[in-house]
């Protein structure tokens, strides 16, 4: 591989780069960022960021600009997922050549955090994500590689909290992206299960450090959803206000503390604050598998497509047969024959540009 490296300062973040243009074959290029976005974060999330760059067959062959995809990964994962974990590449390329999609750039960054994840919420505890990933990375990817730079050609998707994540950044930032797929998000709403019952409160408050947490998944996953929605940068270790105790045995709820993290936390109370901008974009879709094991991912994903009715966004939400995480990147799965198909129809493949 041909690295070709430049260090580059524009605005508040410095980028560290090399495109390496493929001769022959589509090509995954190894890319780093350094954003400011991260600046006095709690939890000592880094302010380098390595990128995974999905170049088409054709890159070296032409000198025409291309439509870039964003993909955002879930809890404790990286930007080598998509490519490494889910064999993207393959998949990719198997759009293409099968003519579901025409060249496209596919960016896969790391969104990691040392408890796990920021779940794509700015955070004084996590750092600003919102910022990172449409300003920061965005301005990054158009810089050093051929892009066309307007956010009709711009598409993002992820899965579960990547889900949740593409969808909350694109409805803040239909400026930045155009086409937003989520593919089986969490979050999107409520469920059945009281939510505050599912941490070992006991545990979170006899943590005397982050890594007290770790081996608790719950608890993990739970950390990471308070420090993106009720981030106290006062209250060490885990820099959240806990929205509930338990006390000889009884949970004890915090209601402002509840309601402020339910606004905070749920993409259904979004839609009110940002159906504009919902309707700005070119495509919206999410779906979700109709026996996920966890049936409040269902009924929330059901209850967030009727709120998006009732405020008149336009999009389209898909039940399909099947569990958590089923069908989505294995071969001929949902990757190939629904989610890459859907910024084929819905991106702008030349300048034109919405």
């Amino acid at each position: 591989m041909n690295w070709k490296m430049s260090l580059i300062s524009i605005g508040l973040f410095t980028l560290v780069s090399g495109p390496v243009a493929a001769e022959s074959g589509s090509e995954i290029t190894h890319d780093m960022i350094v954003s400011d976005a991260f600046e006095d974060n709690k939890i000592g999330t880094a302010p380098e960021r390595n990128i995974q760059v999905y170049l088409p067959p054709d890159y070296g062959q032409t000198d025409r600009a291309y439509p870039v995809i964003y993909y955002l990964h879930s809890f404790f994962e990286d930007e080598s997922t998509l490519f490494d974990t889910y064999d993207g590449k393959a998949h990719i390329d198997a759009a293409i050549t099968s003519g579901h999609l025409d060249p496209v750039i596919v960016v896969a960054a790391d969104f990691s955090t040392p408890t796990g994840g920021g779940f794509y919420t700015s955070s004084p505890v996590t750092g600003d994500w919102l910022s990172f990933i449409a300003d920061d990375l965005v301005a990054h990817i158009d810089a050093t590689y051929r892009t066309l730079p307007q956010p009709g050609a711009r598409g993002i998707f992820g899965q579960h909290a990547g889900a949740y994540g593409a969808i909350r950044i694109a409805s803040r930032r239909p400026d930045a992206f155009g086409v937003v797929y989520g593919m089986h998000p969490v979050a999107t709403g409520h469920g059945n299960i009281l939510m505050q019952s599912r941490p070992d409160w006991d545990a979170l408050a006899a943590a005397e450090t982050l890594e007290d947490v770790k081996g608790n998944f719950l608890n993990e996953i739970f950390t990471i959803i308070y420090q993106a929605n009720l981030p106290n940068p006062k209250r060490p270790p885990l820099y959240f206000d806990p929205p509930a105790t338990r006390e000889d045995g009884q949970l004890i709820m915090d209601p402002a503390l509840t309601e402020k993290l339910q606004q905070s936390f749920f993409l259904e109370r979004h839609v009110g604050d940002y159906a504009e901008n919902l309707k700005r974009l070119r495509a919206f879709k999410f779906d979700w598998g109709r026996h996920d094991g966890n049936q409040d991912h269902v009924y929330s994903n059901q209850f967030y497509s009727r709120k998006l009715n009732e405020f008149g966004v336009p999009h389209e939400a898909e039940e399909y047969n099947g569990g958590w995480g089923d069908g989505m990147f294995n071969k001929g799965g949902r990757i190939e024959t629904d989610v890459l198909p859907f910024f084929q129809r819905h991106l702008a493949f030349e300048e034109d540009l919405s």
